[in-house]
């Protein structure tokens, strides 16, 4: 610490010519190299998590570009494989699980669905139950009876219009009773291995929050068309992932977890501090 000492309360104008060699003492130096602004000083390539490097997004904010590389490569190494916390067995019950998840928690929707599973397998069992069978069983979930009507509504569509076999693009997807786009981009993601990016609450929040949208990106589907801009196509399903898990457990809603935050340093909410 004794080179933040002797370089002043502000700092650069004491930061030695080999500025690598300055930096590389703090935490954090080695995550992003994908920032232009270090080039800007001497050609520093790397990454202080402190206060300078703050300061030095202040003078030299950072590219979006330049955000969404450095994000990704983190996430590319740290959680490489990753995917849905929900409990399923089949393509039907991954769509089943994902209309009983909305504004609901994995935990509690992995809850109920074993019964549920076990007492309707296929889209015809579930076709030819009543609403309050199905309510007995997810009465825990948020919003039970709405659910609980459009789960068999949807197996009834399944059987009638695409022979139990549950439909593998968007357009046909969000036909089904229940079915908005996010829980069609989940299906193509998850189930069929599409290059698709579901924007849930958690995916709109961060991707807000760290910078990877714009503030007039203000609704979901716009947040998609954003994000799927500047992601790789064969990654948008990891990202969405990625992106959610880091929603759920740092970046949450009700408060950030700035400090245990691994991408803190690259956050745009840092740079209006």
């Amino acid at each position: 610490m004794d080179r933040m000492k002797d370089s002043g309360s502000f700092g650069w104008g004491s930061i030695p010519h080999g500025c690598t060699e300055w930096f590389s003492g703090f935490p954090g130096y080695s995550g992003l190299s994908g920032y232009s602004g270090f080039s800007r000083l001497s050609g520093y390539s790397g990454a202080p998590g402190n206060t300078y490097f703050l300061v030095l997004l202040k003078l030299f904010p950072m590219k979006r570009e330049e955000r969404y590389t450095i994000i990704l490569d983190h996430f590319r190494k740290e959680m490489p494989n990753v995917t849905t916390e929900l409990d399923f067995d089949s393509e039907f019950h991954l769509l089943v699980a994902v209309m009983l998840s909305a504004q609901c928690t994995d935990k509690r929707v992995n809850m109920v669905t074993p019964e549920l599973f076990r007492q309707y397998p296929t889209p015809q069992s579930l076709a030819d139950a009543t609403e309050d069978d199905v309510f007995a069983l997810v009465k825990s979930v948020s919003y039970p009876n709405a659910k609980s009507r459009h789960l068999v509504e949807m197996a009834r569509q399944l059987v009638e219009r695409f022979d139990s076999v549950v439909p593998q693009t968007l357009d046909e997807l969000v036909t089904l009773s229940g079915v908005g786009r996010k829980t069609a981009n989940v299906m193509l993601s998850v189930a069929f291995g599409q290059g698709a990016m579901p924007v849930d609450t958690h995916v709109y929040r961060v991707s807000h929050r760290i910078g990877l949208v714009n503030d007039s990106d203000n609704t979901p589907l716009k947040v998609e068309q954003r994000l799927s801009r500047y992601i790789p196509k064969e990654e948008l399903g990891l990202a969405h992932h990625w992106l959610l898990l880091h929603g759920r457990y740092v970046c949450t809603a009700r408060k950030a977890h700035c400090y245990r935050c691994p991408i803190a340093h690259v956050c745009k909410s840092n740079e209006k501090r």
